[in-house]
């Protein structure tokens, strides 16, 4: 029976490099896994789904229009989707997140969706949003803060790599301007003593 997944995390705790390794599983067993990714993340060129560790796979792009529903029923009735795979998924619209239901319930398609649970602001995107109130299975993946303790917020740095508290929620960015970080030391920047 198919279902909806929602992997989250902090930056830096591999979520492309799982999905890539899901992908690779799939491949192996001789299915057909589909890849997206979101239109507006191009650090690596659009298109691409790559982990920080160097792999790289091909992907579908969706953007914030994107009928996903009728894009993965395409693509499906051309061939077999065994399993629908999306990286960057804190950038779905509630209406698509509802759409990737219909896929696993209607089609059934197992969906699993990586992405960031909350912004630099400790504010939960929208996609993620409704991936944690509608997926069947919410599996959290693991990085760590510099302190040591689990990492579950992230920090927006600006060019001199001090830490932003304004801005709009998305700014496309990397190592150079994200650092996840454990509560205690997210709560140092955001709340004052």
């Amino acid at each position: 029976m198919a279902q909806l997944y929602f992997y989250y995390s902090a930056m830096n705790a591999g979520k492309s490099t799982a999905l890539l390794q899901s992908a690779y599983n799939y491949k192996e067993m001789g299915m057909s896994p589909l890849l997206m990714t979101a239109a507006l993340d191009n650090r690596y060129g659009t298109g691409s789904i790559t982990s920080r560790i160097g792999l790289a796979e091909r992907a579908d792009l969706f953007a914030q229009t994107s009928n996903l529903l009728t894009h993965i029923g395409d693509r499906h009735q051309q061939q077999k989707i065994d399993c629908v795979l999306i990286d960057e998924s804190q950038f779905l619209t509630r209406q698509q997140v509802l759409q990737l239901t219909k896929v696993v319930d209607d089609l059934q398609v197992p969906v699993l969706c990586y992405g960031i649970r909350s912004d630099f602001q400790g504010e939960l995107f929208t996609g993620s949003q409704h991936l944690l109130a509608w997926a069947d299975k919410l599996i959290e993946l693991k990085t760590v803060c510099w302190c040591g303790r689990k990492a579950t917020m992230v920090v927006r740095k600006n060019a001199e790599g001090e830490v932003v508290t304004q801005g709009e929620q998305v700014h496309i960015g990397g190592n150079d301007t994200y650092q996840s970080l454990c509560r205690k030391h997210f709560a140092e920047h955001h709340w004052p003593d």
